[in-house]
């Protein structure tokens, strides 16, 4: 029992992807070895609350139990290394801090580098990307402009902020009409799982869409449509790292939103993707590119387009903490290359250790 390495699961969020979270934390919990780790649940409310829960022994039967309370819960300062929730009191190994955090936020207030940074100020070790990392890739204008400048290719796209739009909406709908053209997608600049997305035909469809999109955020991102298929490919790594197989994206709907991706069911995950080698060894070293030009670390999911008229791979976006089921795309393709789910977990684990390891060795002073 003293051996075992003591997991902190931070998941919830104040974000609209806050059920997304807390179904990936149910399925994190109940994949990880009780023989090889402690596993102390920290659910962040849809209110910003920190709450924590009881040592989790067994497996967890809904995500229902996971929204503890009464006597299995205990609010917390979000931000004090004095937090009881770092100070743990119910394991068989004393009291201490967690050895890890895994941090199973999705979208803003999670994702985006804020809570990365407090882990960053509280010197703890945690799996997934830094800061700089985090928000970047959570901001899919200033990563689509990071992808510019590194000369990658990617559809054509325009950013607008919330009082830029409403000074002047005409002058936003026609540079979308002069420069993108139509059919257009519209989407939050920061959050995920295609919450907030329209696609738009005509001009007349860009008004409600960005009036939709900016209910999710202050900033918004328009892109041009690509004919073509949707490949993602998942990267796992720190320094050094490596690719998966590809996987193919064939929604049943008009195009990926959050009911395809979360309700309707009728979404074809093809794995792994048929794709020319020429083609996947391009996807693949753009991947990993894209991953170091951002920095990341520990794991993300990279989408792609393949243009149907001449076979260009474009990149589309990076996912610093994509969805995290055993059916999400991510944990599915590390399977089907050979990596499965509880080895998947074991080995971020790993790397968030050995990155925090490594940065333990960074001089603040001139001493």
């Amino acid at each position: 029992m003293a051996n075992k390495k003591r997991v902190g699961l931070l998941y919830g969020g104040k974000s609209a992807e806050y059920e997304v979270s807390v179904q990936t934390a149910l399925s994190v919990m109940n994949a990880l070895d009780r023989e090889k780790y402690e596993i102390h649940p920290v659910r962040i409310s849809k209110q910003g609350e920190w709450i924590q829960g009881r040592q989790i022994s067994g497996q967890i039967e809904n995500a229902k139990e996971l929204e503890f309370g009464g006597e299995d819960r205990e609010s917390l300062p979000a931000v004090s290394a004095e937090s009881k929730w770092m100070q743990i009191q119910d394991g068989e190994a004393g009291t201490g801090a967690p050895d890890v955090i895994f941090p199973l936020l999705h979208g803003p207030n999670g994702e985006d580098g804020t809570v990365q940074g407090l882990l960053e100020l509280l010197n703890m070790p945690y799996v997934g990307s830094g800061v700089m990392a985090s928000a970047a890739a959570m901001d899919k204008v200033t990563m689509k402009d990071v992808f510019a400048a590194k000369g990658f290719p990617q559809a054509d796209y325009l950013g607008f902020k919330r009082k830029q739009w409403a000074s002047n909406p005409e002058e936003a709908y026609a540079r979308v009409e002069e420069n993108l053209g139509f059919p257009c997608f519209v989407k939050p600049a920061n959050l995920g799982s295609s919450v907030g997305i329209s696609k738009c035909k005509t001009k007349e469809d860009l008004a409600q869409a960005f009036q939709e999109a900016f209910q999710y955020d202050r900033k918004i991102v328009v892109e041009e449509h690509v004919d073509g298929r949707e490949i993602e490919i998942g990267v796992l790594g720190n320094d050094d790292p490596k690719v998966s197989v590809a996987g193919e994206i064939k929604p049943g709907a008009e195009f990926y939103d959050y009911q395809a991706k979360y309700e309707e069911g009728d979404t074809s995950l093809i794995i792994p993707a048929d794709l020319p080698e020429a083609t996947y060894d391009e996807i693949s070293s753009v991947a990993v590119r894209a991953f170091q030009a951002l920095d990341c670390a520990g794991l993300s999911r990279i989408d792609f387009f393949v243009r149907n008229s001449d076979g260009a791979v474009l990149i589309n976006e990076v996912n610093t903490m994509p969805g995290f089921t055993p059916y999400s795309m991510y944990p599915m393709l590390w399977k089907h290359t050979g990596l499965p789910y509880p080895d998947l977990i074991d080995r971020l684990l790993e790397l968030a250790l050995e990155r925090h390891e490594e940065k333990q060795s960074i001089k603040y002073t001139k001493d």
